[in-house]
């Protein structure tokens, strides 16, 4: 019975991480169809969305039932209080890819993203990428020390998203409202993708350590 539970808390864990690994995928997707004006691509990125909350659903649903079953204490019960928050912060980033690639179809045949600022958004992906790859290593390996340094990357991405707003507040800003209003929209959705990220990493901490970091 004890093996079949530490089994049970294993499958947990490797749910999130594949869970990490999708929304990973999906804002690398959505950026492709972002900046691409890729139709098929941003389909296949709102349709992959459901996936991710189903992911959520099943391990939330498994992690109440194991801790109704087993009645578990000390570091196992911190595993399934932090599992149940964490699947939360990674269905969000799947959602924000999902918003990502909704704007993409919404401009289309349009691009969404004008040319000077392509490679600020190609920046707040790449960031996003690392990140989502890194949260996914931090919880495999409990890597308290990789959690700690993703507030390195989320200064970064704060940093493309204030450049971001320094252009849309331009008084010379040619694209109109509309525009300015999506790629604030766009900004949030990359920044928030990144802050959730880290609050992973600080639910990780925690269900290690048992203590709360400031990352």
């Amino acid at each position: 019975m004890r093996d079949q539970y530490h089994e049970e808390l294993d499958g947990i864990g490797a749910t999130l991480v594949e869970m990490a690994g999708l929304a990973g995928q999906a804002m690398g997707n959505a950026t492709v169809a972002l900046l691409g004006a890729n139709l098929g691509v941003a389909e296949e990125v709102i349709a992959s969305d459901k996936a991710i909350d189903q992911l959520q659903h099943d391990l939330d649903a498994r992690t109440v039932d194991l801790m109704a079953r087993q009645q578990p204490v000390a570091g196992d019960l911190r595993t399934l209080v932090a599992s149940l928050r964490m699947s939360a912060d990674l269905e969000r980033m799947g959602d924000l890819a999902n918003h990502v690639a909704k704007v993409a179809r919404m401009r289309y045949p349009g691009i969404a993203v004008p040319s000077e600022l392509v490679e600020i958004i190609e920046k707040m992906a790449v960031i996003a990428e690392i990140l989502s790859k890194k949260v996914a290593v931090i919880i495999r390996d409990r890597d308290t020390e990789k959690a700690l340094q993703l507030g390195d990357d989320d200064d970064e991405m704060d940093i493309l998203h204030r450049r971001l707003f320094v252009a849309l507040l331009d008084p010379a800003w040619p694209h109109g409202n509309e525009v300015a209003i999506d790629m604030t929209l766009i900004g949030r959705y990359y920044e928030r993708f990144a802050d959730h990220a880290v609050s992973v990493g600080r639910r990780l901490y925690y269900l290690v350590t048992g203590e709360y970091a400031d990352i």
